[in-house]
């Protein structure tokens, strides 16, 4: 980002709620004995592979969307994505009626971009690097005169991605802790905001791929460490740390755990067998982190963003971890 954003603040959580009510969907929570035996807590599952376009990234796109003026939303929008984020834009800028354009890198998960083309973005091919999808788009941008939506490092997009813990403590009350998954950091930072207004006791943790480590190296760091070459079949989490993003984890003090990816499939498993949701690996690493870390939380009462549920099915990869 060539500028920094105004950090959103909980009042802009409060108002994408209110924006994005007609369009989206207000997810369950799940719960389940068998995994709480298995984690020695309370576990409380936010179920975004409900939500529209199934993933959570349907409410910070949708916010983004409905808060552009009439002038700025008759030229579209436009983004660079690996997936759930474009196909998100994609059905968000459809429900207002207006243009939208894709960048998708070479390479990415085959039923997100069929997502993407459902919608009926456009799509615009690119070289699989985070430098050819920001070139990609800016050129995009240009040429459309469309309203750049970044996937992360977005105002409206972070608050909107803040009202599923919004929905989560609304539902549950406050709680000890809440966990969700970390790439570019929209989720957990929305996350990190609602959490400290609604139930400031609570700690928020993020889990991240082992492979992709950049978040939990930069808090440690003090500063963003993103030249890194992600390894990871947590395709949704292979991004960088935003600015804003890195910003609103050092305010709220989040914490991140590692993940290796034979934990995060063995979770993916376990969110089968005992809710019947077939969740994708980067949503599943936010119950390996926690199953990881089980001895810290006994006894306590804990949220868990499940991110999204767009697999695919030909690909699953339960037989070679």
């Amino acid at each position: 980002m060539s500028m920094p954003i105004p950090l959103p603040t909980f009042d802009d959580v409060l108002a994408a709620a209110a924006r994005i009510a007609p369009h989206a969907h207000v997810t369950p929570v799940l719960r389940s004995h068998a995994l709480d035996d298995l984690a020695g807590c309370r576990l409380h599952f936010k179920a975004e592979p409900l939500q529209r376009a199934g993933a959570f990234k349907f409410r910070g796109a949708c916010n983004a969307v409905w808060a552009l003026e009439e002038a700025d939303a008759a030229r579209g929008v436009a983004t660079h994505s690996s997936g759930n984020h474009g196909a998100a834009l994609a059905l968000a800028a459809r429900t207002r009626g207006i243009p939208c354009h894709v960048v998708v890198p070479e390479g990415a998960n085959a039923a997100k971009l069929a997502s993407i083309e459902r919608y009926g973005a456009t799509v615009h091919p690119c070289p699989p690097t985070i430098a050819a999808r920001e070139d990609t788009a800016e050129q995009v941008r240009q040429r459309t005169g469309a309203t750049l939506v970044h996937p992360y490092a977005d105002r409206q997009v972070i608050a909107g991605q803040g009202t599923a813990a919004l929905e989560l403590f609304n539902a549950n009350g406050p709680l000890d802790a809440v966990f969700a998954p970390v790439g570019g950091g929209g989720l957990i930072s929305g996350t990190a905001i609602a959490a400290a207004a609604i139930a400031p006791a609570c700690r928020v943790y993020g889990a991240e791929p082992e492979g992709a480590a950049d978040t939990a190296r930069s808090l440690a760091a003090g500063e963003r460490q993103v030249d890194f070459v992600p390894d990871t079949l947590c395709d949704g989490l292979r991004g960088a740390l935003g600015e804003p993003n890195f910003e609103l984890l050092r305010q709220h003090r989040v914490d991140v755990f590692t993940v290796a990816d034979a934990d995060t499939v063995a979770a993916m498993r376990l969110l089968w067998q005992c809710l019947k949701l077939l969740v994708e690996p980067s949503s599943a690493i936010a119950l390996a982190a926690l199953l990881q870390q089980r001895s810290r939380f006994v006894g306590l009462s804990v949220g868990i963003v499940l991110s999204g549920g767009n697999v695919d099915v030909d690909a699953l990869p339960w037989g070679r971890a």
